[in-house]
């Protein structure tokens, strides 16, 4: 059975759904997300994998998830069961179940924690491949994880065992890919387990990839994947720069990430098992930036908003909605939203009103122009010397500048980050092109006293006004989000817990 089975394509490595009420496993939704990935064409599954938070499941609970996906797959690709423990008899176990239940192959992991030595490791793979006689089995490297590095040489070693058929190497480290497949591709199946370095991956020779992001935009996997086949290797590198942010962002991430995406898109995987969480593996800055992206990508769908900032001229503008997005945006008297990016000295943090040029932020934009503060003089949001951008918009610093380092910062890439997110909020839809010259926008800025780095203020100072300005014309924080993030919430100066 080990020689025939084949490794190769995009598979993705399943995300386990957990219900919001009790963190019990929610069969519904596992079935819908493998539908949504195999519909797309992906090559195979991977339930109970790192991404699937299999160490933060008991057994029971991982005999079911697999049980379920080979029931729901019912042959449509193969299932490889993540079976991985940190002790070899479990491992068995866990493996011989995957068999009899009809999974096609198992993926073991390196055996974790106690770190065991090269012969440990050996052993582990021999035991586990000799108990299931002639099933596949692949390896699994992701020492960032679990501590432990499957040399190349023991790999080189392990190939020898008949039904050791692939190794799945997440390490994203490409010397170690590059001299596995020099050693080792004639004889076994390689995966590329890191999204960042999937395409020089397959450029150099590996069979394809199980990856975290595959649950969210297989098709575009697939279709790199594709392209090298077909030696276009120039059409796969603008596809994977078109991904890499949005990639870079899961792989630090994890399932954390995986799950905030899905959801983005209208398919709710529930949230990850503690300790991960939203505010600590995926920041609140990220989730956002996942939104983004996700919507460059065409895979969030703009739909028609209204627009009602002056009452009774409806405005329809094309806006990438999901569900915190009302279908109707009104009430422009005074919209308030923040945002707050990266941290230490480099951190951005603004506070945005929005509003009518004849109403309460008006009268505020001209109050803080006429009556300036020392060492908080407003200054008007620029692209470029004389080319103010629209809706009007005034910055306001709310640390006091002291000395001309301090100004320099704000005076310049500060202004200049927060011109852009307002020009961008306009091109994206978020603010209605056809109502600029009626609004008008202040902005509180912080930027660090002791800030050096002039590429990231403008960055962070970027990203911040984007999303205070997006978070206001939707009305958000909603009291939901409120609710769910409540616990993950920190001050941004404090050490993380």
């Amino acid at each position: 059975m080990a020689k025939s089975f084949k490794l190769s394509g995009v598979i993705p490595a399943l995300v386990t759904p957990f219900k919001k009420e009790d963190e019990e496993i929610d069969g519904e939704a596992l079935k819908t997300l493998i539908d949504f990935v195999v519909d797309k064409g992906v090559t195979g599954v991977v339930p109970c994998g790192t991404t699937g938070e299999f160490t933060s499941m008991s057994d029971e609970e991982k005999k079911k998830i697999l049980q379920l996906t080979v029931d729901h797959v019912n042959g449509r690709v193969p299932v490889i069961a993540g079976t991985g423990c940190a002790a070899t008899k479990q491992t068995i176990e866990m493996s011989k179940f995957a068999k009899e239940v009809g999974a096609d192959a198992v993926l073991v992991v390196t055996p974790f924690y106690l770190k065991p030595s090269d012969r440990g490791i050996y052993e582990h793979y021999r035991r586990v491949a000799e108990a299931l006689d002639g099933f596949p089995v692949i390896m699994y490297n992701i020492p960032q994880v679990t501590g432990v590095t499957l040399s190349w040489p023991l790999v080189e070693d392990l190939v020898e065992i008949d039904n050791i058929v692939g190794l799945k190497d997440s390490g994203g480290q490409l010397p170690y890919t590059m001299a596995v497949l020099e050693k080792v591709r004639d004889k076994i199946f390689v995966m590329c387990g890191h999204d960042e370095v999937v395409l020089p991956a397959l450029a150099g020779g590996a069979n394809g990839a199980i990856l975290a992001s595959a649950n969210v935009i297989p098709d575009i996997w697939l279709k790199i994947y594709k392209a090298v086949k077909d030696g276009k290797f120039e059409e796969a590198r603008k596809v994977q720069m078109q991904i890499q942010k949005f990639v870079r962002i899961i792989v630090g991430s994890g399932a954390v990430g995986v799950k905030e995406s899905l959801k983005a898109m209208g398919i709710d995987v529930g949230l990850p098992r503690w300790p991960l969480s939203v505010g600590g593996e995926l920041s609140f800055e990220n989730r956002e930036e996942i939104r983004i992206e996700l919507e460059k990508l065409g895979k969030i769908e703009k739909k028609v908003v209204e627009f009602e900032v002056v009452p009774g001229v409806p405005i329809e503008e094309r806006f990438a909605a999901v569900g915190v997005t009302p279908k109707v945006i009104k009430d422009f008297s005074l919209k308030i939203g923040e945002a707050l990016v990266a941290s230490g000295s480099e951190v951005a943090h603004i506070d945005v009103m929005i509003g009518r040029k004849n109403g309460p932020v008006g009268e505020a934009f001209a109050n803080a122009k006429a009556n300036p503060t020392a060492g908080h003089e407003a200054l008007i949001a620029v692209l470029e010397p004389n080319l103010a951008v629209k809706p009007s918009t005034l910055i306001m610093p709310t640390v006091t500048i002291k000395n001309l380092r301090q100004s320099q910062m704000i005076f310049g890439p500060a202004q200049a980050g927060v011109a852009k997110g307002v020009t961008d909020s306009v091109t994206d839809g978020i603010i209605p092109k056809d109502a600029t010259d009626e609004l008008a926008i202040v902005a509180n800025v912080f930027v660090h006293p002791s800030a050096v780095d002039r590429h990231r203020i403008f960055i962070n100072n970027w990203k911040a006004m984007r999303q205070a300005i997006r978070r206001a014309m939707e009305g958000r924080p909603t009291i939901e989000e409120l609710e769910r993030d409540k616990e993950a919430a920190r001050h941004p100066f404090k050490h993380t817990p």
